[in-house]
């Protein structure tokens, strides 16, 4: 009976064979990034609606559809990630707290404001120039989960690396496009 629970202690301890320690399922980087991920695609929702109401090429509609339906599904898996790691969906207000993840890369609330007023004549322009600007942020947010000081999460790494091939690929598309 003796042996059998040093054995059992012995096993449980992992034999001081260096076993190491489980890797954490989420880090910090992980969190931060599907927190600051959430409003930026929310932002770019926003942004690609305003393709629906207005005179653009065919073309530049459907990409903007895709843009909302994809970053729509994107947002819906990281709020399920989330809750899984019982973590706030929300994130730290304070921009300090941004630093180390690039900042957060958001286009700025007034830009947005003008593209839903601008003019038929000056939408197309704007719309592709606030619209790339939308992606090419969410580029760099993504950069920041699969660097060295990012995430370990496989989920969100890969989302992160999804999002840098999407999103660079939709950047290239919006250059094409003439206003």
């Amino acid at each position: 009976m003796r042996f059998l629970l040093v054995a059992v202690a012995l096993l449980l301890a992992g034999c001081g064979s260096g076993a190491t320690a489980a890797a954490p399922a989420y880090n910090a980087a992980d969190v931060m990034f599907l927190q600051m991920l959430i409003p930026q695609n929310q932002q770019g929702i926003e942004i690609a609606r305003l393709a629906q109401t207005r005179q653009l090429p065919a073309d530049l509609k459907v990409l903007a559809a895709a843009i909302e339906s994809t970053q729509q599904t994107e947002i819906n898996d990281m709020k399920s990630w989330l809750s899984s790691w019982n973590q706030p969906e929300t994130m730290d207000m304070n921009p300090a707290a941004h630093a180390g993840h690039g900042g957060m890369q958001m286009t700025a609330p007034d830009l947005v404001g003008t593209l839903k007023t601008a003019p038929d004549t000056e939408f197309g322009r704007k719309f592709l120039d606030v619209l790339t600007g939308q992606q090419q942020g969410a580029v760099e947010l993504a950069q920041t989960e699969n660097g060295t000081s990012g995430g370990v999460n496989a989920q969100a790494r890969d989302l992160a690396r999804r999002v840098i091939e999407s999103r660079s690929a939709e950047v290239k598309q919006l250059l094409n496009f003439k206003p």
